[in-house]
């Protein structure tokens, strides 16, 4: 089911090539966060409809619920996508940033694989792969961040 889902994720990817807008547009926002260099590798698409996998192998895994979950944003490797309605939350391309990171250190199958078991051992909510990408974005919020936030998650892991 990994590669499955890797190659949905690297086809979706394809897809979207077109529409991938470079992260390098917030460096002066984030340049307290993360590098130039980190976020010029990074991207995102702004979407109506988050593309998800609705394998069914994913609902029998008991994984529906979060298949099936309204998202604001959801990332890929490194790209994430964000629908309209939320595209100007800065606070939200932190939070996905972050998740760039974690798929770039763990790589995509072990990142896949990690996220499963943390749905489907915690929930979303207390997933921590997702806890570490919340906990980092209230702190962007309240301007309380790390200030290098690659390192951080590299730390954290």
């Amino acid at each position: 089911m990994l590669q499955k889902i890797d190659h949905w994720i690297d086809q979706t990817l394809i897809d979207f090539k077109e529409e991938r807008q470079s992260c390098a547009r917030f460096t002066e926002k984030f340049s307290e966060y993360y590098t130039e260099e980190f976020l010029s590798k990074s991207y995102f698409v702004v979407v109506d409809n988050i593309p998800k996998p609705r394998f069914p192998e994913l609902y029998q895994a008991g994984l529906g619920d979060f298949v099936d979950m309204e998202v604001a944003g959801i990332t890929y490797k490194d790209t994430y996508f964000i629908k309209t309605p939320f595209a100007a939350d800065i606070s939200l391309h932190f939070h996905e940033l972050v998740h760039v990171h974690q798929w770039s250190l763990l790589g995509a199958e072990t990142f896949i694989k990690r996220y499963i078991s943390e749905i489907q051992t915690y929930g979303y909510n207390d997933a921590p792969l997702e806890t570490m990408a919340y906990s980092l974005q209230a702190k962007f919020i309240d301007n309380y961040a790390p200030t290098d936030v690659l390192s951080y998650v590299q730390n954290h892991l």
